[in-house]
């Protein structure tokens, strides 16, 4: 039953998307590189940069592959020529038999004698034909050899310019991950110097403090100044009462008399 369900809404799917002219093959792609590049910039640089120094340092056993076949090359090479320097020095001395044998025949003698044993102008004919054809085919030998080597040369030269590139980009690859390694270092600390926030509770809470301590401060001096204004020692001097009492009735007296003046001088 589940099984029926998954194909039907499968291909229910399909009908719509060919009904509305949809290609699903392109959302797939695009979901797929959605996914991979946001993956990829969830990835910390400082582990894409630990990773860029793994893949540079897993270029060393390739480096090592590649310089053995570049030494088993040379190898190769010093053999073909050495094998080619022997073949070019037995064509070399078959060549001049060959032709002493030729020089020979072409005097007209009927017995001739080499190495102190004497041999018919047949038995030296047939000598002299054996020899040229060993001499063509050594000859067909040594060019093939020539070709192998030069090829196997070519080969060799290639393959060495090709490990100096190699080496070169490795080196150049190395200075580049150091330098990129130094600019996110500058990236870092710049990051943490524009997002240090420091914790300053403390010092503020110890502000506040200082300043209770100092307000009480003021409020007890200002209590003490207080007490000795109006709550001082009994002065031991005259309290001039007698003054005060001559006061008091020279100013009643000045009163009494104020409203007779007027009065005269309301009448004139």
């Amino acid at each position: 039953m589940l099984k029926k369900a998954i194909v039907a809404g499968g291909a229910v799917a399909l009908l719509s998307s060919l009904a509305v002219g949809v290609p699903l093959a392109s959302y797939t792609r695009c979901g797929v590189s959605w996914l991979r590049d946001s993956a990829s910039d969830a990835v910390p640089l400082e582990w894409e940069l630990k990773r860029a120094r793994q893949m540079i340092s897993d270029l060393k056993p390739e480096i090592t592959d590649n310089a053995k076949r570049i030494a088993y090359e040379k190898i190769e090479v010093a053999r073909l020529e050495k094998q080619l320097n022997e073949t070019e020095s037995r064509l070399a001395s078959a060549q001049s038999d060959i032709q002493r044998l030729t020089t020979d025949l072409e005097g007209g003698d009927k017995y001739f004698t080499y190495a102190g044993r004497t041999y018919t102008s047949v038995q030296v004919k047939d000598d002299l034909k054996n020899r040229f054809k060993r001499f063509k085919t050594r000859r067909a030998t040594a060019d093939k050899l020539q070709q192998m080597l030069t090829a196997r040369q070519s080969t060799l030269t290639a393959a060495q310019h090709r490990m100096e590139e190699m080496l070169s980009a490795k080196r150049q690859l190395e200075v580049e991950v150091e330098n990129l390694q130094a600019r996110l270092g500058a990236l870092r600390v710049a990051q943490t110097a524009s997002e240090l926030s420091l914790d300053d509770s403390h010092l503020s809470q110890t502000r506040r403090l200082l300043d209770e301590i100092e307000t009480r401060i003021d409020v007890e001096e200002e209590t003490m100044s207080v007490d000795a204004e109006y709550f001082g020692e009994i002065n031991l001097e005259d309290s001039g009462d007698e003054d005060l009492l001559d006061d008091i009735a020279n100013y009643f007296d000045a009163e009494r008399e104020q409203p007779k003046a007027l009065v005269a001088i309301q009448l004139d």
